[in-house]
């Protein structure tokens, strides 16, 4: 009790004193003082709680700008996935199976090439009773033959252009696995880049104005407009997918709104601010994080889960777990299971489907199909083929921007404020504190110890301090 009521006749807290100097103040002083001091001390926690709980949970604001003149606006990726070319598919049925083959095996062969997560044909000529199944079935190694039909880059874009000065498709339009199959991706980070590669610059400013992307497809494919972050994948919304036809004039007109990230941002933590920068990656499947690539994580985790075994579609797997005929007969039996995504906080946890806690990307856009038109332009004398022609509509007035209005400094304000308004209190009162409760104290131990033995009274502040100086 000694150490303690020195502590308190010392403290810079405020009222402590007056608690416990027993020859000024009389009971009711003190009890007063001890009231006051507790409420001080509650309304200080409420407020340092206040502050915790506004810190872990409203860091973060959007705000819209409208600054655009000072803008560039990046074009966003453009994916190229081929869908279903029956000619190749016929062509390499040929070489397969042989020219005399039955017409059932080349839907077997389509279903396995441009694999979408069912096998119907593959099923039905390949399983159940050993007479019933065709002997040519393709029993395995799947990824060899969706590698050996899949077109080639020069065998499915040419004539591209940005703003009617052309480019070369095949440079800029790099190969990419997804768990679709191959595409090809045009301003896409996700994408492997060769040595010494430049990428071509798509941005938008009031000095080129709205940019304009022209290329020729010459299969029937399936065209992904999506951020430069995202991937294709089985939920990618409908809205940003374009079912491509031969000999159409497809021009679409795009409206593009970015979010853009105050630097501080990065310095938040990711539970704080709700979502992950692209190089917070923790996911196999692509190199960078994306809403999309984190499905796609989710769905490989629960193929695995369920058929021990990945589809041989799935990016950066090893070959040696990729599905046989068996593991593509499970994969069909949890197709609704594996094909819809369930957010983890969603009240249909219970129904069928993949939950995944996957965040958003704090680089993703917002992208709206402002205007679209077909047209016919069917040539016979000309291999089919058909022309997107895609432009923004206008330049971006608007944009979202993420900032920081709760940073770790505005948290020690906050609760240096609180502590010293109400109690009086500094990060010098804590060592304070720490000081008279394990030096001060075991000095004091010392000096009662060596008090008694030599019949002394140490008691006195004053002496103690004099024995510290070696004058006792």
């Amino acid at each position: 009790m000694g150490i303690f009521t020195e502590y308190m006749l010392a403290s810079s807290l405020h009222g402590a004193k007056y608690v416990v100097d027993r020859e000024k103040y009389n009971r009711y002083e003190r009890i007063f003082w001890t009231i006051c001091i507790i409420l001080s001390w509650v309304g200080s926690v409420i407020l340092i709680m206040a502050s915790l709980d506004a810190f872990n949970n409203n860091a973060i604001s959007f705000v819209v700008e409208s600054s655009y003149r000072d803008w560039d606006t990046d074009f966003p990726a453009v994916f190229i996935c081929e869908n279903k070319n029956m000619d190749r598919v016929q062509e390499a049925a040929d070489r397969i199976f042989g020219e005399d083959h039955d017409f059932t095996l080349e839907e077997v062969l389509s279903e396995i090439v441009y694999f979408r997560g069912e096998s119907y044909h593959t099923i039905h000529e390949c399983t159940g009773d050993v007479e019933n199944i065709n002997e040519r079935c393709i029993l395995g190694n799947y990824s060899y033959y969706a590698s050996l039909v899949r077109s080639t880059c020069e065998n499915t874009v040419s004539h591209c252009s940005w703003n009617d000065v052309p480019f070369d498709c095949c440079k800029y339009f790099l190969p990419i696995s997804t768990e679709i199959g191959r595409c090809y991706a045009l301003n896409s980070e996700q994408t492997v880049k060769p040595k010494n590669f430049t990428r071509i610059s798509l941005n938008s400013n009031r000095y080129t104005g709205p940019g304009t992307l022209k290329i020729r497809v010459l299969t029937e494919s399936f065209m992904y407009t999506i951020g430069v972050y995202e991937v294709p994948n089985l939920v990618t919304p409908k809205t940003d997918i374009l079912q491509i036809d031969q000999f159409i004039h497809y021009k679409r007109q795009l409206s593009i709104k970015n979010v853009e990230n105050d630097p501080e941002t990065k310095d938040v933590s990711i539970s704080q601010r709700k979502c992950r920068f692209p190089e917070e990656n923790y996911l196999e499947v692509h190199k960078y994080y994306s809403f999309s690539a984190c499905s796609a994580q989710c769905r490989k985790d629960e193929q695995v889960r369920f058929c021990g075994c990945n589809s041989h579609v799935m990016p950066n797997t090893d070959p040696k777990s990729h599905c046989d005929i068996n593991g593509l007969v499970c994969l069909n039996e949890h197709y609704e299971d594996l094909s819809i995504v369930i957010a983890s906080w969603s009240k249909a946890r219970k129904k069928r489907g993949v939950v995944c806690d996957c965040l958003p990307s704090c680089n993703e856009i917002d992208l709206v199909v402002v205007h679209e038109t077909r047209d016919n332009i069917f040539d016979p004398s000309v291999d089919p083929y058909s022309i997107i022609e895609m432009s923004l509509s206008n330049l971006p007035t608007e944009r979202y921007k993420r900032n920081v209005v709760r940073g770790k400094l505005d948290l020690v304000v906050s609760v240096g404020g609180s502590a010293g308004l109400f109690v009086g209190a500094s990060l010098l009162s804590f060592v304070e504190i720490i000081y008279y409760f394990t030096i001060r104290a075991g000095l004091f131990s010392c000096l009662t110890s060596f008090g008694k033995k030599k019949k002394v009274n140490v008691e006195d502040p004053e002496k103690i301090v004099d024995f510290t100086k070696g004058k006792f």
